[in-house]
């Protein structure tokens, strides 16, 4: 019985400590391992927060794709909702340091923007064309959206494997006698 212990205490240690978390993708750890552009369009990314995007859907239009249709207010609205942990693709970067990510399967044309933020330690943060009045507008696709100031915080995510990145170095010395 006392043997088995340590061995399914091993056993566990082992599971745990080959498992993948998932961390914030930052300045730098981008920096750190010097990824390239082709290095990026090998990494999976996601999102630590829901994203929504809206916009007012004039008369005459009925293109829609991906959304929703809602009224508020009497006005048809078009929302489109990226669920925290919705697994994304680097497709190239507008500006140094900056990541077009795509999280639509069928269209490279919808694709946010995300960068580093000094207040979040260099965390790769949503970015908008601006930021009015608790809203940012940013396009995604060949149009404009508003989403809330808390999409500012939304961070990129990446799997780190854990695992070989701490080597245990053990020695037992025997002693010393006179």
């Amino acid at each position: 019985m006392y043997r088995i212990i340590p061995f399914m205490a091993l056993i566990i240690f082992s599971a745990v400590s080959c498992t993948t978390s998932k961390s914030f993708f930052t300045e730098s750890l981008k920096n750190n391992y010097n990824w390239s552009d082709n290095d990026l369009k090998n990494i999976q990314f996601y999102i630590s927060n829901d994203i929504v995007l809206w916009n007012e859907i004039q008369s005459g239009q009925s293109r829609i794709s991906n959304g929703k249709i809602k009224t508020i207010d009497g006005k048809k609205i078009e929302e489109v909702v990226i669920k925290a942990g919705t697994p994304g693709v680097f497709l190239f970067s507008p500006k140094k340091d900056n990541l077009a990510i795509s999280f639509d399967p069928n269209d490279d044309s919808k694709y946010l923007i995300f960068g580093p933020s000094d207040k979040m330690r260099g965390r790769y943060v949503l970015l908008a064309k601006s930021w009015n009045n608790n809203l940012g507008k940013v396009t995604y696709g060949d149009q404009i959206y508003n989403t809330y100031a808390a999409s500012a915080f939304v961070n990129l995510l990446v799997d780190i494997n854990r695992s070989g990145r701490t080597k245990v170095v053990s020695s037992t010395p025997r002693g010393r006698k006179i």
